[in-house]
Parts: structure tokens; C-alpha cells; sequence
């Protein structure tokens, strides 16, 4: 006997949306307006921001999508504001999985005042691969003006119905309107996961919504029989409303923040279940605890499979090891090894690409590809490696127990004497417990062979080092010459390395004299390749521009050209950290020889100060000879990050040290 069974699913949802902004539709008062009223310096602002998201039924393909509608107005007040004008429309479309985002009724209208709306056209919507991963729609809108508005609408379908983008309430322009919902069925579980420092409380209700499913059955020899059958299956969405009006801006204009998105005001989605029983499926649950996080990603075929693949590394690792007996000359042979091996390919994961033994073969490979073949040549030579899952800088600070998360890992090997060192062989200046920038993000997840883990601190206890020494010979008429000798160690000189290391020399000492505002006769730079020394340079150089004669006296900064003139923190108070990325020191001393027929009448007094909790401190001393005048600028800080409250202390710490160095040498005949 044949049997065919169809099986029709069709869900019937009651979207109960809030009352929006009609679209293609703007009043003249919002033509007319030249500023926004809450915030004069903006150059543009939100009108109007909305979002739906939902999920259909696909009948073709037998699973759910989730559905976002956009719609957006922009008022845009002066030039400053015409960047507004191209929006970009980002969407995943991995160039290896046939499942892709889609962006569809693309629809826009362009706003002037006595003039007829002017309408987007396909000719000015441009599809643009920005990597192997995701694509973007970019929209030029035409006929921009000063004081136009701009009114887009949108959709996006994504066949992803375990992923629902971030909620973001902020952004670098104020917002007049947000209206958001969300309609997600009781099969899908979310934690919703509070982000930023502006919070908008949802309005929680629970709506119904049924499924029919339709079958139809043939049976008999010739299938001559047929029969229908109908079932209705009733469940639960739960609606979620986001409404609110005048938003601030989350202006980019702090010194020392990490990553402004960090501090934006939003929601994240974080898939806890998905409960398929009522429908004759499984129950399954997902990330519930940073240790059953760490177990996934661990025992994910692209990971914790990848780390135990060794043939393929074997003779390589043998050559290796046979001339260095201690674990650390193994860990920095390895770590220079992998290094040259394998270059990066410019893309984060947690994940392989490729995976270990073709990137080895070819040569090139992702973040994870290189940092799991570390990792597992440092484990074959006997060394307690383990790979550290870390979340990128860009990627945020991961605040609660998430996949997405993480997005980056690195090497870390522990040694018999309870230290340890972090190794990421993606960066070629790196050095051991010397991490790139993008990986310094506070905590990484260790995770051990058999599966658990615990936080390891990324930031290096080596300070980021800079000392400077200027010696130098003032003349009668006020000019001066002498030498600047500069040495930059740890992060400092890697960060000097990946900038610099592929331009002339000729480059350098253009960017030294203009930062300085000196005359560069010779200049030699070491080390510049040797990444287990500290930058050196030196230069020898000459200036008219350091002394300052009034009524027959001269007047000198007691550091010359190094001399910090502004205090950083402007801001009467601050919420986020204060982030230096690493610890740091900086030394700058002068030796300033005074000229023939003068003498020294006053110097700065000495000072040291100090921050609570042994955060930091700043010394200043001045020690005089007859002829000479030796100074010390040394400021420091023992941590990376500064938490907000002791941001008025920092602050009134910072002014100190500007009007100290501000203060100035004077010498009379």
C-alpha cells in the first residue's frame, strides 16, 4: 500500500502593533524645523525609528522565519548630517550555506520643503559583499538638502529562527520616536538580556494564535482513496512593546572607552529553548550557564575536534622541541613557529574555517584555525595548554552566559610554578602575555581538556611603556638643538610595529616633526623587527620655537615639546569606565643646558600625587646644577580599566598633572 502524507501548517497571528508614523508621509513643521529642540549641536536626528519582528510558517520549507520590518525617518539640519543620507542594510549571506538572509520591499521617499517628495530608485540601491559572510544593501538617497528628511522603509526574512537581532535604543543621533515589537511563539524561549545605560521597559502581553494542520492521505493500490483530515492547534506568542520618546544621543566623544556599542542602550536576544512537543517535536535547551557554554563550543566538531587532530604537525613539532629542553623555550618556539606557519586571513571565530590541517597545508587560516593548531602543538609537547574563548573588543564585553558571546580564542599554557602565559600567534609583533588590542576585552573562558572552565584575565600585569629623554642646548637667541631619545616596550612597541613597521623611515620623521614641531637632522630606529627587544629611537634635531623671551627673561616648559597641555577628561561626570587597555607608564625626562649670561631664577617645586586603591600615581621633579636643569615626569597607572566612580578623582588627578607640567622654567641675566 501507498501512503502520502502532506502536511499543511498555517499560523493565524493577531498582530496588535502599536499606532506608527505613516509612512511617505511628513508634516511641514517637520520641513520647516532648523534644529532639533533637545539638542542643538545634533546634525541630524531620528524622527521616527520602528521595528517589527515576528515569525511566519515557511510551507515550502517546512520551518519558521523571522521577519523584521524597518521603518526610519531622519531629519538632517546641515551638510555635517548628508552621511545620513546612505544607509547601509546589513544581511547575512555566507557564501558556503545555501541559507541566506533576504532583504526585500525596499521602499524610500526624499523630503524637501516645497518640493514634491522625490522617491528612491533601484538604480540608487547597490548590493556590496563586505566579506564571505555578510552582504549589504546600500541605499544613496537623492536630491539631499539641508533640513530634508528622509523616510525608508524595509524588510528582512531570515530563515535563522534561533537568532533575533539586538534591540538598540541609542545611537550617534537622538531619537523623537522609538517603536518597537515583538511577537515570538512559545516555542522559542529568549532570555532578554538588558544592555547599556538606557533602559526601556517593555509592554509584556500574551497573545493568541492557533495552527492548522491540513493532511491529506492517499491509500489503495492505485491510490484511489482519499482522505482529509484537520487539526487545529492552539498556542501562545508573547507580544513585547518598546515605546518612547526624545532619547539622548550616545555621542562618541569620550577619551579611553573601548567600544561605544558596549554602552548603548538595548536588548539582546539569547536563545534558552525551543519546545517543538506540542507539535510532535523535541524539547531542546540551550545556553543556561557560562560552564554549559564553554562544554558547547568545546565540543563543537569545529572546535574541541579540530584541537585533537596532531598527525598532520607531528615532524614539524619534533624539529622543534629536540633543542629546547624547558617548557618555556618549547612555549616561545612553538608560539614563533605557528606564527610564520600560518597567516591570518583577517577573520575572527571561535570556530575553524577551514580547519587546522588545511590551513597548516595552505598556509593561511582564521583565528581559530591558527590558535587551535597552537594550542595542539603545545599539548603534544607535553605542555598544560588550553585554548581561551575570548570576545573581541568590537564584539562587546560578554555579560551573560552566550554563544555569541564569543567570537575569538586564543593559547594559554601554565607553567609548574602557578603562572601562566596567554598567546595569540594571529599577531606577528605579539610576544608571550602580550595580546593584540582587538583581544585585550577583560575575561576570557579557559577551557580545560575534559570540558570545564573558569575566567582568566586577559590584560597583562607588563605595563605599556614609553620613556622619552630630550637633551638639549638652549642658545643666546632662544634656539635650541639636541637629541630626543624614545623607547617603547611591550604593548606600546607592538602597537608601534603594526603601525609603522611597513613604512620608511623618512615617513617617521615626518610624523615626529609634526607632532613635536622640530627640525629632524638624523634619525635611526632599532629593534624594529625584533620583537623580544623595546623600540628604539633616536633622534638628533633642532627647534626656534621651545623658549619664550619676555622683558629680557626666557621662559622654558620644564618638558619642552612633551609637555601635556590639556587634561583628556572634560566631563563634569562620566558612566562608563575609563579603559587604557592595558596598564601603562610613561618617563619623560629633559636635560636643558640654559645659555651664556643666564641663570636660573625659579623651577617648578617637586610633586607627587597618588591615586586611592593603588590605581596610579605621578611624580615631578626638577634637580639644578649651575648650568643645567634636570627634570622627571613620571605617571603611571597600575590598572587598565578605571571604573566611574572614581572618575571625579581621575579627573582633578589629570588637572595636577597638567598644570605641573604647564609650569615654567625662568632664567634671567
Amino acid at each position: 500500500m501507498k501512503k502520502l502524507l502532506f502536511i499543511l501548517i498555517t499560523i493565524a497571528s493577531i498582530n496588535c502593533f502599536s499606532q506608527e508614523i505613516e509612512f511617505g508621509k511628513v508634516s511641514k513643521i517637520e520641513l520647516e524645523e532648523k534644529f532639533y529642540p533637545l539638542d542643538s549641536t545634533t546634525d541630524a536626528a531620528y524622527l521616527y525609528r520602528g521595528r517589527k519582528t515576528y515569525y511566519d510558517f515557511n510551507q515550502q520549507e517546512g520551518s519558521f522565519n523571522v521577519t523584521t520590518e524597518v521603518h526610519n525617518r531622519i531629519k538632517i539640519y546641515n551638510k555635517e548630517g548628508f552621511d545620513k543620507a546612505t544607509q547601509n542594510i546589513y544581511y547575512y549571506k555566507p557564501s558556503s550555506n545555501k541559507d541566506t538572509e533576504k532583504v526585500t520591499s525596499i521602499k524610500a521617499y526624499t523630503f524637501n520643503l516645497g518640493e514634491k517628495k522625490q522617491k528612491l530608485s533601484s538604480r540608487d540601491i547597490f548590493d556590496k559583499e563586505e566579506n564571505k559572510y555578510w552582504s549589504l544593501k546600500k541605499l544613496t538617497m537623492p536630491n539631499i538638502k539641508e533640513g530634508c528628511i528622509i523616510d525608508i522603509k524595509y524588510k528582512i526574512i531570515s530563515p535563522f529562527y534561533n537568532k533575533i537581532d539586538d534591540l538598540d535604543f541609542q545611537f550617534e543621533i537622538p531619537v523623537k520616536n522609538l517603536d518597537y515589537s515583538l511577537l515570538i511563539p512559545e516555542y522559542f524561549l529568549f532570555n532578554n538580556i538588558p544592555k547599556g545605560y538606557y533602559y526601556i521597559k517593555p509592554k509584556i502581553e500574551r497573545k493568541s494564535n492557533f495552527i492548522e494542520i491540513n493532511t491529506k492521505n492517499r491509500s489503495g493500490w492505485n491510490t484511489s482513496k482519499t482522505t482529509y483530515n484537520y487539526s487545529k492547534i492552539d498556542y501562545v506568542s508573547l507580544s513585547s512593546k518598546y515605546n518612547a520618546k526624545n532619547i539622548p544621543a550616545l555621542k562618541d566623544n569620550e577619551t579611553f572607552v573601548s567600544n561605544i556599542s558596549n554602552y548603548r542602550g538595548g536588548v539582546k536576544f539569547e536563545l534558552r529553548e525551543i519546545n517543538f512537543f506540542k507539535l510532535g517535536g523535541s524539547i531542546n535547551t540551550y545556553s543556561t550557564s557560562w560552564e554549559n557554554v564553554s562544554k558547547k563550543i568545546y565540543q563543537s566538531s569545529s572546535f574541541g575536534s579540530e584541537l585533537n587532530k596532531t598527525n598532520y604537525f607531528k615532524n614539524d613539532l619534533q624539529n622543534l622541541i629536540k633543542t629546547n629542553s624547558s617548557n618555556l623555550e618549547k612555549t616561545i618556539a612553538i608560539f614563533q613557529f605557528v606564527k610564520s606557519k600560518v597567516k591570518w586571513n583577517g577573520y575572527n571565530g571561535k570556530y575553524t574555517d577551514v580547519g587546522v590541517k588545511k590551513a597548516y597545508k595552505e598556509g593561511v587560516g582564521n583565528v581559530a584555525d591558527i590558535n587551535l593548531i597552537l594550542t595542539s602543538m603545545l599539548r603534544e609537547a607535553g605542555l598544560n595548554a588550553s585554548p581561551v574563548l575570548v570576545s573581541t573588543r568590537k564584539n562587546g564585553v560578554p555579560l551573560f552566559p552566550t554563544l555569541e558571546g564569543f567570537n575569538y580564542v586564543i593559547a594559554l599554557v601554565e607553567f609548574p610554578n602557578n603562572t601562566y602565559t596567554l598567546l595569540d600567534a594571529t599577531e606577528p609583533y605579539s610576544s608571550p602575555n602580550i595580546l593584540p588590542t582587538r583581544a585585550l576585552n577583560w575575561n576570557g573562558r579557559k577551557v580545560t581538556r575534559e570540558g570545564k572552565s573558569s575566567w582568566i584575565k586577559l590584560t597583562s600585569n607588563k605595563l605599556a611603556e614609553e620613556e622619552n629623554t630630550v637633551t638639549i642646548k638652549i642658545a643666546s637667541d632662544t634656539s635650541g638643538s639636541g637629541f630626543l631619545r624614545s623607547k617603547l616596550d611591550n604593548l606600546n612597541a607592538l602597537n608601534f610595529r603594526k603601525s609603522y613597521s611597513h613604512i620608511k623611515n623618512e615617513e617617521l620623521i615626518n610624523k615626529l616633526e609634526e607632532k613635536y614641531n622640530i627640525e629632524i637632522e638624523n634619525y635611526r630606529l632599532s629593534n624594529k623587527k625584533n620583537i623580544s627587544k623595546p623600540i628604539n629611537q633616536m633622534s638628533k634635531f633642532s627647534s626656534e620655537d621651545l623658549v619664550e623671551r619676555i622683558n629680557g627673561k626666557l621662559y622654558v616648559h620644564p618638558l619642552l615639546f612633551l609637555t601635556q597641555t590639556e587634561n583628556p577628561f572634560k566631563a563634569e561626570s562620566r558612566k562608563f569606565p575609563v579603559d587604557f587597555t592595558s596598564p601603562w607608564k610613561e618617563i619623560n625626562k629633559t636635560s636643558i643646558e640654559i645659555p651664556e649670561g643666564y641663570k636660573i631664577e625659579t623651577t617648578p617645586d617637586n610633586l607627587a600625587i597618588g591615586l586611592p586603591d593603588n590605581l596610579g600615581f605621578f611624580k615631578f621633579q626638577t634637580t639644578t646644577t649651575e648650568k643645567k636643569i634636570k627634570v622627571l615626569s613620571h605617571i603611571q597607572f597600575n590598572s587598565a580599566i578605571i571604573s566611574p566612580q572614581y572618575y571625579p578623582i581621575l579627573k582633578e588627578f589629570y588637572s595636577k598633572v597638567v598644570a605641573k607640567q604647564l609650569e615654567k622654567i625662568v632664567l634671567s641675566k
